[in-house]
């Protein structure tokens, strides 16, 4: 029996990078340069932006502007905010990737498994039926479908009309 290899270069990157970038949600949305940095769209009090290191096709995340770890120091303006634009961004994966579910969420402190733990941000993973297959059980290795940039321009035209 062959051993067959999955090539997933950009995995590598945060595998074995211990130390994280400081304050990368903070950058990001402070940028002007919203492609490089995966950014769609951003609003008064959030923003939504492609995940770096997806767990499936079309991985989202909306996060605050404002450096917060705890969900009970957001603003009601904030949080409703966030949840328009999860609401908005789940329309725009039906339309545009054809996802037929969500994954949607929140994990707050290290124990919970935030990965960035000093500044909330809510995951939105699209799900397909019979999406579930062998590689994550079996090869230890999730399998994503298009390169991040190419998703990104399918997406970002959507965003445009959200106020």
């Amino acid at each position: 029996m062959s051993k067959d290899f999955l090539w997933a270069p950009w995995r590598m990157d945060y595998i074995s990078n211990p130390k994280k970038e400081k304050d990368v949600f903070v950058k990001k949305g402070k940028s002007n340069d919203d492609r490089k940095n995966l950014v769609l769209h951003k609003c008064l009090n959030s923003f939504v932006m492609m995940n770096l290191y997806p767990y499936n096709n079309g991985h989202l995340m909306v996060v605050p502007f404002e450096k917060q770890d705890d969900m009970t120091k957001l603003s009601l303006d904030t949080l409703n905010e966030i949840m328009y634009l999860s609401q908005e961004s789940m329309k725009i994966l039906k339309s545009q990737l054809h996802c037929e579910g969500f994954n949607f969420g929140l994990n707050m402190g290290r124990a919970a498994g935030a990965g960035i733990d000093d500044h909330l941000h809510f995951h939105i993973v699209p799900r397909w039926s019979g999406d579930s297959n062998f590689m994550p059980v079996v090869g230890h290795a999730k399998i994503i479908m298009e390169n991040l940039f190419d998703t990104y321009d399918k997406l970002k035209p959507s965003y445009v009309l959200l106020k």
